[in-house]
């Protein structure tokens, strides 16, 4: 159910709050209790924000 959860998230841009073919997680928010959260961006909302996939950063 979870992995069916992220699939559906990654369809979602969180920057402009609208659907997006091109949405990769950039973030992902720590929770102490409970599952954590992942940000997505859509590649414009990346490109003018810099904001780089996640798996990219350091």
């Amino acid at each position: 159910m979870r992995d069916a959860a992220v699939a559906e998230r990654a369809g979602w841009c969180d920057w402009h709050k609208g659907p997006s073919g091109t949405a990769v997680l950039v973030d992902v928010i720590e929770q102490g209790s409970g599952p954590g959260a992942g940000v997505y961006a859509c590649a414009p909302c990346r490109e003018q924000r810099r904001l780089r996939p996640y798996g990219e950063q350091s």
